[in-house]
C-alpha cells in the first residue's frame, strides 16, 4: 500500500503540548497493566501506539478519558491536571472525542437520526445543530445512506457514522481505538486519509492504536511501541521500526512499511 502521509510533523517550532500521561501505572488486582508510564501528545500532531496484546492501549485511552483513574501518575491536559476530572468534564471543557473499536452508535437509528441524538448532547444551538450535521454527512460522503439505520451499515459506513459523532463537537483532542480493525484494503485506504485530512483541514491532534501496524504507520507523524506497561521507543515510522527495542518487542528484524 502506498503512503498516505505525504509529509510528517517531527519537529515544532513552537512546540504546544495538548496531552501528558506522567509517571502513569494502572494494576488490575495484582496485574500490572501499566507501569510508570510518560507519554505526550503536541498540537497538530498524530501520534500512534504499538504493541502487543494486552500492552495496555485501550486503557491508556480510558485513563485519556476518564473512564479509569490510575492508582498512580497524573494526567494533563493543557497543562491542568485532569487526573480526578469526570469524562464529561474533560469532553466538553479539554474538546476530546473518542471513537471505540466496536459500537458508539445507535443501532437501531439511522444514520441522520444518530447524528442528531448526539448533536442534542453537544450542541446547544439548534439551527448549528443542523448546520454540523449536514456538513459531517457531506464532507463523510454519507448523504445516500442518512435514512439507514445504522445496524444495516458496513464497517466502513459504520467507521464514517463513528468518526462523524466524534466530529460533532469540535473536538481538539481525538482518540481512535484500532480504526482499521476488520476493513478491507480500500476502506482502510480511504479512513488514513481522513485521519490525515483531519490534521491538515481541521488542525486536530489524534492518537491512534491498531494491531495494523503498516497501516498505521503509513498515517501517523510518531509511533510508540509499548512493551511491560512502559514505552520502549518512540520516533518517526521509517526510524522506529530500526530501533532495537522495538524490534525486540514487537516488529522483529524484517518488518518493512512498504
Amino acid at each position: 500500500m502506498a503512503i498516505i502521509k505525504k509529509f510528517r510533523i517531527t519537529n515544532f517550532k513552537k512546540k504546544k503540548e495538548l496531552l501528558r500521561l506522567e509517571k502513569v501505572s494502572l494494576y488490575f488486582g495484582k496485574r500490572k497493566i501499566l507501569e510508570d508510564l510518560n507519554l505526550n501528545l503536541n498540537q497538530g500532531e498524530i501520534l500512534g501506539l504499538l504493541g502487543p496484546n494486552g500492552v495496555g492501549k485501550s486503557t491508556i485511552f480510558n485513563i485519556i478519558i476518564g473512564l479509569l483513574k490510575p492508582d498512580y501518575g497524573s494526567i494533563f491536559i493543557n497543562n491542568n491536571n485532569v487526573t480526578s476530572d469526570p469524562i464529561f468534564f474533560r469532553t466538553k471543557k479539554y474538546k476530546i472525542s473518542y471513537v471505540p473499536q466496536y459500537g458508539g452508535y445507535f443501532h437501531d437509528l439511522t444514520l441522520r437520526e444518530n447524528l442528531k441524538a448526539i448533536s442534542e448532547m453537544v450542541i446547544e444551538d439548534k439551527k448549528l445543530r443542523d448546520e454540523r450535521i449536514n456538513l459531517l454527512i457531506s464532507k463523510f460522503e454519507l448523504e445516500s445512506l442518512q435514512n439507514i439505520k445504522a445496524e444495516f451499515l458496513s464497517g466502513g459506513q459504520k467507521k464514517r457514522l463513528v468518526i462523524s459523532l466524534a466530529l460533532l463537537s469540535n473536538p481538539k483532542i481525538l482518540l481512535l481505538d484500532e480504526p482499521f480493525a476488520a476493513l478491507d484494503i480500500m476502506t482502510i485506504k480511504n479512513l488514513q486519509q481522513i485521519i490525515v485530512d483531519l490534521q491538515t483541514q481541521n488542525n486536530i491532534s489524534i492518537v491512534l492504536c491498531d494491531h495494523q501496524a503498516r497501516d498505521l504507520l503509513s498515517c501517523v507523524d510518531l509511533a510508540i511501541v509499548l512493551s511491560n506497561g512502559k514505552v520502549i521507543a518512540k520516533d518517526t515510522p521509517n526510524n522506529l521500526i530500526k530501533n532495537i527495542d522495538a524490534q525486540n518487542a514487537y516488529f522483529g528484524d524484517s518488518f518493512k512499511i512498504n
